[in-house]
């Protein structure tokens, strides 16, 4: 078992008024999240300021005012775009078919994106900040897109969701490093282009591990929370929520770690469809696809994250929009330790054959919990060093109070294992929950 060191991992507890509310309806207090509309009622009445098409020189995005991101915004020619901590950011009014307010980071640039506990930077919905006339919803901001040197086994790939030179990545630096980004929100992101072509929450193609990703919260995203395209970026203390797609997918040897992340599905959401019929994953991850190797998925290296104290938690009752918790397929490898997987109708399954990964030891499994309405790990066997529950109508809750999404105040107890660990108490302060 791959030991985890807890050094400084609990935050001060940070004092709020009034009680948890639903950020999308403050007359619910059923879902454990923290009350942020004062946050959000001080950045509307701040000046808003536009920006939009290339920024090529050192730029700083202060928090005196909420910056409005129309169209695609690309951060090019080696600049770093500088963002202060307690900073707001939104998209103005989409238009039908044209990205808007997304925020990339071009090959060679960086973002320096560093927020507190006390203080984050919030990327949301318009409709958060003063524009009372929707509801928000996925969708409404763009996303965030870093593009770096590192490896992807497809060689130089352009990221899905927009087209052209200017959104290459992909290399042979792996130190290659795109900046920071720390105790930082996204909220109510993504955009779809066309059929299987979109922009994610937070994406990274072929980002290397001089990245630094800590302390990120993506919510309500249109599509993907979290989306790894090659690379080998290191990440920690992530939290993906209510997802319309999958929680974090990994593509085209993605093989970074990444340590302390929590996937809360809401069976409200809408989701995602993928050959006509739904398919949202806590983890979705693939070596490549089949358009980009026909009939193989044998392209080098391979996809092969290192995951350590994930919780993938998914609805108390079956819900037809998920499918698995975690799905490993197309050639990808993995590594999984010290995880509570519960709440979807399968808890891991092996596609493709990946199976053989794990039998050869390639693929690692090694102190998780696994709960599945229909099945556990997928093909069966006993997988030594990991419990599995007998398959139940009920998710398990591995010492969790309350974990699910839909059923009550969020409480993750003091679990032996997953993103809470012992109580720990790393989303305080910055984020929903």
């Amino acid at each position: 078992m791959k030991n985890i060191l807890f050094t400084g991992l609990a935050l001060a507890a940070l004092t709020f008024a009034s009680s948890c509310k639903k950020d999308q309806n403050t007359t619910d207090n059923s879902f454990g999240q923290r009350n942020t509309k004062a946050s959000y009622a001080s950045a509307t009445a701040l000046p808003v300021q536009t920006v939009s098409g290339n920024i090529t020189t050192n730029t700083t995005w202060d928090n005196s005012k909420v910056w409005e991101i129309s169209g695609v915004l690309t951060v090019k020619n080696g600049a770093t775009l500088t963002i202060q901590p307690g900073t707001y950011i939104k998209s103005t009014v989409n238009t039908t078919g044209v990205p808007n307010g997304i925020l990339v980071i071009q090959k060679g640039s960086k973002i320096s994106a560093i927020g507190t506990a006390e203080n984050p930077i919030v990327f949301t919905s318009r409709y958060k900040l003063g524009d009372a006339t929707k509801t928000p919803a996925a969708g409404d901001f763009g996303g965030i897109i870093l593009l770096g040197d590192a490896h992807v086994n497809t060689g130089t790939k352009f990221i899905e969701g927009l087209p052209g030179t200017d959104y290459a990545f992909g290399g042979s630096n792996e130190s290659d490093n795109s900046g920071t980004i720390k105790y930082v929100r996204i909220e109510y992101a993504g955009f779809n282009l066309s059929a299987d072509n979109e922009v994610n929450g937070l994406t990274c193609g072929g980002v290397g591990n001089g990245t630094t990703l800590d302390h990120i919260e993506v919510n309500y995203g249109r599509d993907d929370s979290f989306e790894f395209f090659g690379g080998s970026v290191n990440a920690s203390y992530l939290i993906s929520k209510a997802a319309d797609d999958d929680n974090f997918d990994f593509d085209n040897g993605y093989n970074g770690e990444i340590s302390f992340a929590v996937a809360i599905a809401d069976k409200n959401s809408t989701h995602s469809l993928s050959g006509g019929s739904s398919d949202s994953n806590g983890i979705e991850s693939d070596n490549n696809s089949p358009t980009e190797q026909a009939g193989s998925y044998t392209l080098m290296p391979k996809t092969h994250p290192v995951l350590l104290n994930f919780s993938i938690i998914g609805t108390s009752t079956t819900d037809a929009g998920y499918k698995f918790a975690i799905r490993n397929r197309r050639g990808a490898e993995i590594e999984l330790y010290n995880s509570i997987i519960t709440g979807y109708p399968s808890g891991l399954v092996f596609n493709d054959g990946t199976d053989s990964f794990y039998t050869s030891g390639v693929s690692i499994l090694d102190g998780n919990e696994f709960h599945g309405f229909n099945a556990t790990i997928t093909p069966t066997g006993t997988y030594a060093g990991n419990t599995q529950l007998p398959v139940a109508a009920t998710a398990a809750k591995f010492g969790m109070t309350q974990p699910f999404f839909n059923d009550g105040t969020l409480n993750f107890g003091l679990p032996a294992n997953g993103a809470f660990s012992g109580g720990a108490t790393w989303t305080l302060g910055w984020s929903t929950l």
